[in-house]
């Protein structure tokens, strides 16, 4: 296995690691920067876009461009002309709070999380549910921070976390694709087992979900039954978001963050804040769907 800082940054908060197989690229954010990264791993150059506001996750459209979970809610955002619409915002009512996590389902609906931006920590998030007719339905609220979304190879599965020190816990439930409705929540794993909390996630060919253990120093891959199976260091102290990509999907990206680093660990983690790619893992990813919309 290899580590590789392929971009060096430092993000404020890289996040939201999105593989583009139609053109061998990979998209990330810079959530509290406003910016969205298009890394090409041919050329090894890293492309931005400042979006003007906190950006929380992307999708790939199948008509074209993005769709953005930000701070006002749901956007079109088109890279080549800089054209963006207004979907909707949902809390518009909550303007202490933001989009954080996403990811698609298999059918192409993209789910993404609230959280309370700032301040003490309250149960104020919800995630959401975006059809690709535009159609918003939430759903589970009093979530403190929002994260982890994934869903199993063939998508009956869907996962998320609350990253909160005194929750940090995966949850998993059984998914409706017909419908796109969860079932009700089980504990999935609970990381006080690890050294991080559960930050972004994704899903092996295996079926296994990869955890980034953020504030551990590791990224953890579970099986489907639970189990730790694999605990791997990582060069960072808070790893945020783990996403497979290359041809093969073989290759593990990983974000991470570059501020509020414990005190004293500066120069343990000069990388901090960079886009990481590990190869050499054995295991392949799933391929992300794109937004039908």
């Amino acid at each position: 296995m290899h580590i590789e800082c392929v971009v060096p940054g430092p993000a404020k908060l890289g996040e939201g690691a999105v593989w583009d197989p139609r053109d061998a690229a990979l998209w990330w954010v810079d959530i509290t920067a406003g910016l969205i990264h298009r890394f090409d791993p041919a050329t090894g150059k890293n492309r931005s876009w400042d979006f003007g506001e906190p950006v929380g996750c992307l999708a790939l459209r199948e008509a074209g461009g993005l769709v953005l979970a930000a701070k006002s809610g749901f956007w079109f955002f088109d890279p080549v002309t800089g054209a963006r619409s207004a979907i909707a915002n949902p809390e518009a009512d909550k303007p202490m709070n933001r989009f954080n996590d996403g990811t698609t389902d298999m059918q192409g609906r993209l789910w993404a999380g609230t959280m309370k931006d700032g301040g003490p920590p309250e149960p104020l998030g919800r995630f959401y549910r975006l059809d690709p007719d535009l159609r918003l339905t939430p759903w589970k609220d009093a979530i403190f921070t929002t994260n982890g979304l994934a869903f199993s190879p063939d998508g009956r599965t869907m996962y998320f976390s609350d990253s909160n020190p005194g929750v940090r816990t995966i949850w998993r439930c059984a998914y409706d694709t017909e419908t796109g409705t969860p079932g009700a929540p089980e504990v999935f794993f609970d990381t006080r087992a690890v050294a991080g909390r559960p930050d972004g996630g994704t899903v092996d060919a295996d079926g296994c979900y990869w955890m980034a253990g953020v504030g551990g120093w590791q990224i953890c891959r579970i099986t489907p039954a639970g189990r730790l199976d694999r605990v791997i260091d990582v060069p960072v102290e808070r790893p945020t978001k783990p996403m497979f990509g290359g041809p093969d999907l073989d290759v593990l990206y990983l974000t991470s963050i570059g501020q509020a680093l414990s005190p004293g660990t500066e120069a343990r983690q000069p990388q901090a804040g960079g886009l990481f790619a590990l190869t050499g893992l054995g295991v392949t990813g799933v391929p992300q769907a794109r937004f039908g919309g």
